[in-house]
């Protein structure tokens, strides 16, 4: 790159920065995570109901990691160029690794309900459903950090509501299999169902880096 295109180059990039572009972008990328997570929950969902077969569904969502592997690291690198983020930048890591958690959890429930072959995985669905729910919440409040920032807080809370839901179906379900008589679906079941509660606690932690990079942007 000569000179004077190498300057040409970088102004145009601060240009870009100056006017938002390249913030909005980097929360566009985000955005595309928590589809690839969202895509994750509802393959797994189709899982847990019949909807599709439990190995068509484990090599589906080898290609849904894929793709949101390829997200994150085109976040990663533009977050690398980019001059000025519209969010602190270590929260902007935070979320990406964060939603990059809740993918690679639900990955490893569809993998291990291929391999551990309980009977039924109805207990799943509703626990997923809320994980949808949460990371529709989550998208959001992407949409809302630049027109509405004020908003975003009110979409994490329920974001984190969400969250909690799952926490609670997980509860409600372990006390059931708790009080019955200890069999190898009961012990299946309870590391789906711990799966799924580190699948919450990952979306969690999403909401969370998400709030304080609001909070750092306010002052």
């Amino acid at each position: 790159m000569s000179g004077g295109t190498g300057r040409r180059w970088r102004f145009g990039r601060a240009w870009d920065e100056l006017r938002g572009r390249s913030g909005r972008r980097v929360v566009d990328l985000v955005r595309g995570q928590v589809a690839m997570a969202r895509a994750g929950a509802v393959l797994a969902c189709s899982a847990a109901s019949g909807a599709i077969e439990r190995p068509a569904a484990r090599t589906r969502m080898t290609e849904i990691e894929h793709e949101g592997d390829a997200a994150r690291a085109e976040l990663v690198r533009a977050l690398r160029r980019i001059l000025a983020t519209p969010l602190d930048r270590e929260d902007l890591f935070r979320l990406s690794r964060s939603i990059d958690d809740v993918l690679d959890h639900l990955r490893d429930f569809v993998r291990e309900a291929d391999l551990f072959g309980p009977a039924g995985l109805d207990f799943a669905v509703e626990p997923l459903r809320a994980v949808v729910d949460g990371l529709d919440e989550l998208e959001e409040a992407l949409l809302k950090v630049f027109d509405d920032p004020g908003s975003v807080t009110v979409a994490v809370l329920a974001t984190r509501k969400c969250c909690s839901r799952v926490r609670q179906l997980h509860q409600a379900r372990l006390t059931e299999l708790f009080a019955g008589s200890l069999r190898m679906d009961t012990l299946r079941e309870r590391e789906l169902l711990t799966r799924l509660d580190a699948v919450g606690r990952r979306l969690g932690e999403s909401a969370d880096a998400l709030a304080d990079a609001m909070l750092k942007r306010s002052h």
